[in-house]
């Protein structure tokens, strides 16, 4: 079945190595997702990338942890992603997060009821 719907694109900028509570941010981020009823996180991790500090992250063959940028991108209905900044707001203490408008296409066997 095929379900079109208008909705809401979030997309969180991090470093791999921000905590939250004990572990990783990017982690706790796509856990609370799920516990709100999200449709849709996922969490990639960067091979380059700069954010508020200008310095510029990627893999080092000298250093076993590198610190990667991860982008979290979060998807469903407005109402939804409107409930969810205010808690995303609580957990990030540095990165940047995007909100944009997306036409959400869900091809699926079953129907839901959210993006």
């Amino acid at each position: 079945m095929k379900q079109e719907n208008e909705g809401k694109r979030v997309r969180v900028y991090v470093d791999a190595s921000d905590q939250w509570q004990g572990r990783n941010l990017y982690t706790a981020i796509v856990k609370r997702c799920h516990e709100e009823g999200i449709a849709n996180a996922v969490a990639w991790r960067g091979i380059e990338g700069y954010g508020t500090n200008m310095e510029i992250h990627r893999p080092d063959i000298f250093r076993l942890k590198s610190n990667l940028p991860v982008m979290i991108e979060i998807v469903d209905d407005a109402e939804k992603i409107d409930r969810l900044l205010p808690i995303l707001d609580t957990m990030i203490s540095e990165g940047l997060v995007t909100v944009s408008d997306v036409l959400a296409i869900r091809f699926s066997k079953a129907t839901a009821n959210s993006v």
